[in-house]
């Protein structure tokens, strides 16, 4: 493991209300379209920085908007969220290669897919922990 290490969605939550910053790694559409998590509880908004875009094509600028985007506080810790926990591991191992202490959510923010293909099974959303239905 090339990053922090990887938290269940509750034990990112746990983070994020320590002071910890998610870092929400999904496509635009996957924002508007499925929801993003919900932090105004914790001291921290969330980044919202694609680690691709839609159709796959790799974000060439993913570092540089982390950098703008991300506090002044070098010992603020990155959790990463993507939807099922793949892109996100990608991002945090980016993310500490660059210098930050990063984190992956397992899980994402979907989860894995039910044998009928519904995501529906685990994950931020589906262990029931704040979501939003868009981003604005």
């Amino acid at each position: 493991m090339r990053y922090a290490g990887d938290l269940s969605p509750e034990e990112a939550w746990q983070k994020l209300t320590a002071g910890a910053v998610l870092v929400d790694v999904r496509t635009e559409g996957e924002w508007a379209h499925i929801g993003i998590p919900e932090t105004k509880s914790t001291d921290n908004d969330p980044l919202f920085i694609p680690w691709t875009f839609a159709g796959g094509t790799p974000n060439p600028e993913f570092l540089a908007e982390l950098q703008r985007q991300s506090p002044a506080d070098d010992g603020v810790e990155l959790v990463f969220l993507c939807r099922s926990g793949v892109r996100s591991v990608a991002a945090a191992e980016a993310a500490t290669a660059a210098g930050y202490r990063a984190y992956n959510v397992l899980e994402g923010f979907e989860g894995e897919p039910d044998r009928y293909g519904e995501r529906s099974v685990n994950g931020w959303k589906n262990r029931g922990l704040p979501t939003n239905l868009a981003k604005d």
